[in-house]
């Protein structure tokens, strides 16, 4: 078979033996030499570009997207024929990394510190000797209750992490029950949980379901040593009512790697809400485990067998 591989993308072509592999440029859409191609590897192609190689390539029968999200490939309008997977597990590892790392610098008051460099001020309130859980405020994630809304694959395994630093995990999913040695709740039981929350932390799929799950009601249920932390997609926070809690003071402070619009405007008001760390969709970008996955669903696609993440064009993973 013809495979096209993203030149964003590390799969070697040593790596699918008896198979055609040309690379493509990411930025462009597919040569009309190549629109005889069976596969397509989809990894940050803008969706412009994608819908014109969707439109080239009449005889591919399977898209494999990298991406966790299938949103693009969805969009992009490929045949009805072809199979669309996505590279839900891929990101698993670096996003729940990414995540950890937030946490940490909220809790362990980075912000503050990087002010006082700024200052060339040794802030003797920051270091020095200082109570383990000081009352209103939380400062270190021993013994801290963290709820993790979105408890797939990345929400387990940074479940995981947050345990080995002496955290109390629970995750919240469609259904309650328990995964990964992890109690589960549903969103109708957040009333429960969220006073009880010492860091909140999104790793939402964008969906009709989630458009700002987190909106100004359930804020406002988080005390106001609380932190959030959103690494799942910007759609599921009403980011007006996060910039308004975090200027009255409800919460103390949040980090979000995502945003409604990105690249997020200047003019965006989230730029200058205090006590709040932005950082660029940072957090994944770097799958892992690319070529295993391909190399599965090209054997599915060959053998008629189950394809890892076939996504439906309903949207949700089959």
């Amino acid at each position: 078979m013809k495979i096209l591989i993203p030149d964003t993308a590390d799969i070697a072509p040593a790596d699918l033996p008896g198979h055609e592999v040309v690379r493509y440029d990411a930025q462009a859409p597919v040569p009309q030499e190549h629109a005889d191609a069976q596969v397509l590897v989809d990894w940050g192609t803008p969706l412009d570009v994608l819908q014109e190689t969707a439109r080239r390539l009449t005889r591919v029968e399977l898209v494999q997207a990298l991406a966790a999200g299938p949103d693009a490939v969805l969009k992009a309008g490929f045949r009805q024929e072809a199979v669309l997977c996505a590279g839900i597990g891929l990101h698993t590892l670096t996003v729940a990394e990414h995540a950890l790392a937030l946490m940490l610098h909220l809790v362990r008051q980075l912000p503050a510190a990087a002010r006082s460099q700024e200052k060339h001020l040794w802030d003797q309130q920051l270091g020095g000797l200082q109570p383990l859980h000081p009352e209103g405020r939380l400062t270190t994630l021993l013994d801290a209750r963290v709820l993790i809304w979105g408890f797939g694959a990345i929400g387990q395994h940074l479940a995981g992490l947050c345990t080995a630093m002496g955290s109390t995990v629970t995750g919240v999913a469609r259904s309650a029950g328990e995964r990964g040695g992890y109690p589960v709740v549903t969103p109708e039981q957040l009333p429960e949980q969220l006073p009880e929350t010492d860091v909140l932390v999104l790793i939402l799929p964008h969906d009709p379901a989630t458009e700002r799950a987190l909106d100004r009601e359930r804020l406002d249920a988080l005390p106001p040593h609380a932190f959030v932390v959103n690494v799942g997609r910007g759609s599921t926070v009403d980011e007006d009512a996060l910039v308004d809690a975090l200027t009255s003071g409800s919460i103390a402070g949040a980090a979000i790697d995502v945003a409604s619009r990105e690249p997020l405007p200047a003019d965006a008001a989230l730029w200058t809400a205090p006590n709040l760390t932005i950082t660029p969709h940072m957090a994944g970008g770097r799958p892992i485990g690319g070529g295993e996955l391909l190399r599965e669903n090209l054997e599915a696609l060959a053998g008629g067998g189950e394809f890892t993440n076939r996504v439906e064009r309903s949207g949700a993973p089959a």
